[in-house]
């Protein structure tokens, strides 16, 4: 999260969210984070978030995935990679044109439509999916998780899992721009959504980008889990990280060889990420 906030309340949170996203989605694709062309070299490169979590999605091969929130789709072609039969669903037109593109170049046999989360039941259809995958960065443009839980729980057939990696709402409160960085933003939901206004990206991009202004929100752990919970799901794995796949403190993180970034000193003082699967009942 960059740039400074003021709480306001929007109505028009997805256009404005959208408009921001298809500026950044080509910068993106030609990103050396993304590494699209490493996609395309090596048919066995997966990328560093689903790397991550591999030891905890176990054997995925015949299952029929839908990746909400997929963006340029490098996580969901990771997941294909692994046997998966992936489908993608995102907001952002550009980037399904940049995920369609590396599905392309690669070979691979993925489905994607556009559409925003609160819509994926009318446009995927209900109970057609083994596996949920919500990665980093996703759950903070939703204004409310309930809804999203109930989106989940309607996609799942009976026995299917949610599987969501998600940066800490710990982190998310905290402003990396105060010195020292600390925190001031909210830790719950709110109401108003976050207003930022910057033109920067958590990758180093090949061109300037212009479009700045974004809407956000903050959804506490516990309210998260009461979300899932309220839907009839089963939680049955939740473990906290001390990292993140970005630098989300610039001055003060340091990345590791498994392109994680976590606190310089004393990483043990942030839970920074975290990871959580839930079953729906079968």
């Amino acid at each position: 999260m960059t740039g400074r906030s003021t709480l306001a309340v929007v109505d028009d949170y997805l256009t404005i969210n959208r408009t921001m996203w298809d500026e950044r989605a080509t910068a993106h694709a030609a990103s050396r984070e993304y590494g699209f062309d490493r996609f395309v070299a090596d048919p066995a490169h997966l990328s560093a978030v689903v790397r991550f979590d591999l030891p905890r999605l176990g054997d995925i091969k015949g299952l029929r995935g839908v990746h909400l929130q997929c963006h340029i789709g490098t996580d969901t072609l990771s997941l294909a990679r692994l046997g998966a039969r992936m489908t993608g669903l995102d907001f952002s037109p550009s980037a399904l044109v940049q995920a369609r593109s590396l599905a392309a170049q690669t070979g691979t046999d993925i489905t994607y439509h556009e559409s925003d989360v609160y819509n994926a039941v009318s446009v995927l259809g209900a109970a057609e999916f083994d596996l949920v995958y919500t990665g980093i960065g996703a759950l903070c443009w939703l204004p409310s998780v309930s809804r999203w839980a109930e989106v989940v729980a309607s996609l799942l057939r009976p026995g299917g899992r949610l599987f969501i990696r998600e940066g800490h709402p710990m982190l998310w409160s905290i402003d990396e721009k105060l010195d020292p960085p600390t925190f001031g933003y909210p830790y719950f939901e709110t109401a108003e959504p976050l207003v930022f206004d910057d033109p920067g990206t958590y990758v180093e991009t090949p061109q300037p980008l212009t479009v700045g202004l974004s809407h956000s929100w903050n959804h506490g752990l516990g309210e998260i889990i009461t979300a899932l919970l309220g839907t009839g799901m089963r939680l049955t794995h939740f473990v906290e990280h001390d990292s993140v796949p970005w630098n989300a403190i610039p001055g003060h993180m340091t990345r590791d060889e498994h392109e994680e970034w976590r606190l310089t000193e004393h990483p043990e003082y942030l839970a920074a990420s975290y990871t959580l699967q839930a079953v729906k009942p079968g």
